[in-house]
């Protein structure tokens, strides 16, 4: 077993997919919220849950252009699209594949995570260019799963193809079947993800009586404990469990600190954990900006921002002014993300 940061561990291969994710050069593609599977722990947002709409990492897109920015802003090696299940749009689906390979070249790696069975789908989402298939079947499904046609499409396909479930607590029988099934066929790797609370999913798993694990966690407690039951005892295949630790401090720290080096101006500090650090004065901007001028700074140290409306000075410069200044000024702390989170706000002159 080989270990990996924030507890996540594997034998064997890691997935391509997850070695981009590992260094945050992967883009989350969500194609659309929607998905006819109704699992019970799905963690994904109100916003997103049951709805036809389109992420880009954390941006909401409403074209494609806006997709293509995303993957540029983080330098994206490749793709993760997500859902819902993405076969739900199995037409936009595709057109998005074709659109990343042209623009980014047959190098972009892409993968896709859906709950669908459907071979002829796989079989056209293989022709646009997919390089790896992340199957993740309904839970009913687990102990009774057909061989056929998964067998026979497997046999001929040149895609990696493997399992991408929760870590379910109380259900080690089926997953186990389920194990075994994945080595019959032959696939390739099994991902066993830590299972989380969240707000799509915290009356059910609360109705099934889980737990959360700690008071400084979102995972659900056992979950950790079942994959690497799973992981020791498991053998002849690749096998990968990502705990929720990884996904928040590894795989989403690397990626914003990707995105922070595309977006951070030269008023910005970026910090260690990949945050804009920056100054802001709230008020009037045109009479911020007038007293910023008499007071002799440099246009180039701040700018308006339109969207918060507000000034943004760089926070060095701020620190030393702000006794002369009559506004609210603070240091803030955000993401460099398309939703630019702020994180911590730290008032420098009272109200």
């Amino acid at each position: 077993m080989k270990n990996m940061e924030a507890g996540s561990a594997y034998i064997g291969q890691l997935p391509k997919g997850c070695v981009q994710c590992r260094r945050g050069s992967k883009m989350v593609l969500l194609i659309t919220g929607q998905c006819s599977t109704g699992c019970f722990y799905c963690p994904l947002s109100l916003e997103k849950k049951g709805k036809d709409v389109l992420y880009a990492n954390e941006k909401r897109c409403t074209n494609e252009e806006e997709v293509l920015e995303e993957a540029r802003m983080i330098r994206a090696e490749g793709t993760g699209i997500t859902g819902g299940d993405p076969l739900q749009c199995i037409e936009r689906t595709l057109h998005f594949i074709h659109l990343l390979k042209n623009e980014f070249g047959s190098e972009h790696h892409i993968h896709l995570y859906t709950s669908s069975l459907d071979v002829d789908s796989f079989r056209r989402l293989e022709e646009a260019g997919l390089d790896e298939l992340r199957l993740h079947p309904p839970l009913d499904l687990w102990d009774h799963m057909s061989e056929s046609q998964l067998k026979e499409f497997l046999d001929s396909t040149s895609m990696e193809v493997g399992l991408e479930i929760p870590s379910l607590p109380y259900e080690r029988e089926r997953t186990e079947i389920l194990i075994e099934f994945a080595k019959r066929v032959g696939m390739d790797f099994i991902n066993l993800n830590e299972l989380e609370f969240s707000e799509g999913n915290w009356d059910e798993l609360k109705a099934r009586d889980l737990g959360i694990r700690d008071d400084i966690s979102s995972a659900v407690q056992g979950s950790e404990e079942e994959a690497f039951h799973h992981i020791n005892s498991t053998r002849n295949i690749s096998i990968h469990y990502c705990s929720s630790r990884f996904k928040d401090g590894v795989q989403l720290r690397r990626r914003i600190k990707r995105r922070a080096k595309c977006v951070a101006r030269s008023i910005d500090i970026i910090t260690e954990d990949g945050t804009l650090f920056k100054g802001v004065i709230e008020g009037s901007t045109n009479e911020i900006i007038d007293a910023l001028k008499r007071i002799g700074v440099e246009d180039r140290l701040f700018i308006i921002d339109e969207e918060k409306k507000r000034v943004e000075i760089a926070p060095w410069i701020l620190e030393h002014l702000v006794d002369q200044l009559p506004f609210d000024s603070f240091f803030v702390e955000e993401y460099p993300t398309a939703d630019r989170l702020e994180v911590e706000r730290e008032p420098l002159k009272p109200r």
